[in-house]
């Protein structure tokens, strides 16, 4: 056990090693991003702060609305058309309104319509513009001279080489002046980073450009209704004024998504531009201005055709204006997903990988592995959704890996090894005993004591009756037949009992209960199946006679007692057999049983562990040949039959026991009353005959009998 114990624990730190390694090369990457968003899909929920976020969503329903006759409005809409969107959202007292819309390039309607744009800006004071920094070459490397400085006082990086490189950008896009100049704030809309199949599960909250620190847009919608707090990195974290965000060497953090799209209350950018048009001529608005009061509003659009759909965790059709919503979401909520440091993911792998390892090992057969296989394998996925449930990210497929790695790795030193064993079980005790007891030894191994020890068995003889004249009378096809025919079933009948068959000597067969496999009880098994046998025998008897011309009867001599059983032969060729005198006499008792005209004989060593189903007479008292001391013999039989036959038991238990006294005469006229239906009473009766005829000088009660 311990040995095996070692060996798993070694399978286990190799199957981690293995694992590890491919996690830290990224090969493992799809299939652990693949694992986290299965997680965001089944745990994605709203947070403390998901009602503080509304979205207008420029939809295809608002696109068809501004097609009407009546307005006219083609892609792209006018610029002033949004004017209507930052008043309404002023009206309503919206803490920040965060356009998620890049104007670029000047209005295609002439400059009137940038102007107008810029009015409508300058009046809401809370406004977000959009802008993008990127490593486009074509685009500008400096603020343009028009643009203010965003007043963000930024305190530095602390404990994260590396990572003002990593979120310095080069270049940026601008919008056109009249929104440079007349946001309150700047949010670079490119923050959100595609990972492994393009997908969205990452953001970084700020970059800096031209010594200048610029915020996300979700980030920005924040600043500009907090009046610009201090910022500083630190620790692993991005600190905002009193909310912060873990971030890791590369200045991104983890998005904790909330839900599909929409999970942020949505409204049309049409109703939203007709709620205002109504309210300026006292009419009753679509949406009612308390909608947007004291919430933080993103603009953004969701129609196809505007080509600002992303693969998210989520889904694979995802508005990225609700990326940017989500991670303000994360900001005021104080969930941001957080990833777990590389230490306790190594830690765990290598317990996983250890558990798996030694388990397997551990295992006696393939259940128990398919148990194992069952418990192990979930471990890891359920931590991963306990930790994504406290807003972390545990790496699954590394320690999934190391766990795989080491069931397979177990499972295949089990059969080198175990397996091994276990054909050498089979393959030397396959013909001796039955499969479901192959199985048991194979499953307790420590019940197999290879080579030979002393042990206490109940040892079976059985001989046809007759079977050299049989034998004689049959050509060789004839007598094979026969004894394949006899044979099979009496074999079926030891080995379903739990019998070990030792050998076969012509029609005879040996065979023995309690080894190799421990068996309580096994007189009771032994004595059993020699009953069955003869019941089995009955019913073959009339094919037998038909096939043959013989009616086939077999004598069985039954014995418990120690002896000395294991693999013996040469190194050439063995046969798990048994040596010692307790056999010899089981021997003994099945020649006897023709002196008894029984069929069945057993020792009182047998008789006395019998079971109550049972019920035995006694015979007599022999003294075999080869043996000195006496030894009182039995029939036994189901107790059924027993009982049926009660009164010709006791009448001839009264003549043994004359018999036993010497009182010669009156034992004979006691068996005479039972001759004609018992079978041992007549063959006292001609014992008695003789002892009278050649009186014993001393009498014991015991017949000595000279022959085998």
């Amino acid at each position: 056990m311990f040995t095996r114990f070692i060996q798993g624990v070694v399978i286990g730190l190799i199957s981690a090693a293995v694992a590890i390694v491919l996690w830290q090369f990224g090969i493992l990457n799809i299939l652990e991003n693949y694992s986290w968003d299965w997680r965001v899909k089944t745990l994605a929920k709203p947070g403390v702060a998901t009602d503080d976020i509304r979205i207008i969503m420029l939809d295809q329903p608002s696109l068809d609305w501004g097609k009407e006759k009546e307005r006219g409005w083609g892609w792209p809409w006018w610029r002033q058309c949004y004017e209507p969107v930052i008043a309404f959202c002023k009206r309503s007292g919206a803490k920040a309104v965060a356009f998620d819309m890049i104007f670029s390039e000047p209005s295609v309607y002439q400059v009137d319509d940038d102007n107008a744009l810029g009015e409508a800006i300058a009046a809401s004071s809370n406004f977000v513009g959009a802008f993008t920094l990127s490593d486009d070459i074509s685009s500008s490397t400096n603020w343009p001279a028009e643009y203010k400085a965003n007043g963000i006082r930024f305190y530095g990086v602390q404990n994260k080489p590396g990572l003002m490189s990593s979120i310095t950008m080069k270049y940026a896009s601008f919008p056109v002046l009249q929104v440079l100049t007349n946001a309150a704030v700047l949010g670079n809309v490119a923050a959100s980073e595609l990972g492994e199949g393009a997908v969205a599960r990452y953001t970084t909250p700020f970059y800096m450009f031209c010594g200048q620190l610029v915020p996300s847009l979700g980030m920005a919608a924040y600043l500009a209704s907090e009046g610009k707090p201090d910022v500083r990195i630190g620790n692993g974290f991005l600190y905002v004024g009193d909310k912060k965000a873990p971030l890791d060497n590369a200045g991104k953090t983890v998005l904790n998504f909330r839900g599909p799209s929409m999970t942020h209350k949505t409204v049309s950018a049409a109703a939203v531009i007709q709620s205002e048009l109504r309210l300026r001529e006292n009419g009753k608005p679509v949406i009612d201005p308390s909608f947007f009061k004291d919430r933080y509003v993103f603009f953004g659009s969701s129609a196809t055709a505007l080509l600002d759909l992303k693969p998210t965790p989520i889904s694979n059709i995802y508005p990225g204006v609700e990326i940017n919503a989500t991670m303000l979401d994360n900001l005021l909520s104080g969930d941001f997903i957080r990833e777990v440091d590389k230490w306790p993911v190594i830690i765990f792998t290598v317990l996983i990988a250890v558990l798996a390892g030694v388990s397997i090992r551990l295992c006696q057969n393939g259940v128990q592995a398919g148990l194992v296989c069952l418990f192990v394998l979930p471990v890891p996925v359920v931590a991963g959704f306990v930790a994504y449930s406290r807003c972390y990210w545990l790496p699954v497929a590394v320690e999934e890996v190391g766990a795989i790695i080491g069931l397979v790795g177990a499972v295949f030193v089990n059969y080198a090894l175990e397996g091994k064993q276990k054909r050498y079980i089979k393959g030397a005790f396959g013909q001796y005993i039955s499969r479901e007891f192959i199985e048991r030894l194979i499953e307790n191994p420590g019940q197999l004591k290879l080579g030979g020890e002393t042990r206490e068995l109940t040892i079976f003889f059985s001989d046809l009756q007759g079977f050299t004249s049989i034998s004689e009378s049959l050509t060789p096809e004839k007598l094979t037949a026969l004894l394949n025919d006899y044979l099979t079933p009496m074999t079926d009948i030891v080995m379903n009992s739990g019998g070990t068959v030792d050998k076969y000597i012509g029609d005879a067969v040996v065979a023995f209960w309690n080894a190799p496999l421990n068996l309580d009880d096994h007189p009771s098994h032994a004595v059993r199946s020699a009953l069955l046998s003869q019941q089995k025998l009955a019913e073959l008897r009339p094919l037998f006679k038909e096939q043959t011309g013989w009616d086939v009867y077999a004598r069985m001599g039954i014995n418990t007692g120690k002896v000395v059983v294991g693999n013996m032969g040469s190194n050439q060729r063995f046969n798990y057999t048994f040596l010692g005198d307790a056999g010899n006499l089981a021997a003994r008792l099945e020649g006897l049983n023709k002196q008894f005209g029984t069929f069945i004989m057993i020792t009182e060593m047998t008789r006395k562990r019998l079971s109550p189903e049972f019920g035995c007479r006694e015979l007599g008292r022999v003294r075999v040949k080869g043996k000195k001391e006496p030894v009182t013999v039995y029939e036994p039989m189901f107790k059924a039959e027993y009982d049926k036959r009660a009164q010709v038991f006791e009448t001839f238990d009264k003549g043994l026991q004359l018999f036993y006294a010497g009182d010669f005469l009156v034992a004979k006229n006691v068996f005479m009353t039972i001759e004609g239906e018992d079978a041992p009473a007549k063959s006292y009766l001609q014992r008695i005959d003789y002892l009278v005829s050649h009186p014993p000088t001393a009498w014991d009660g015991v017949l000595d009998i000279k022959e085998k």
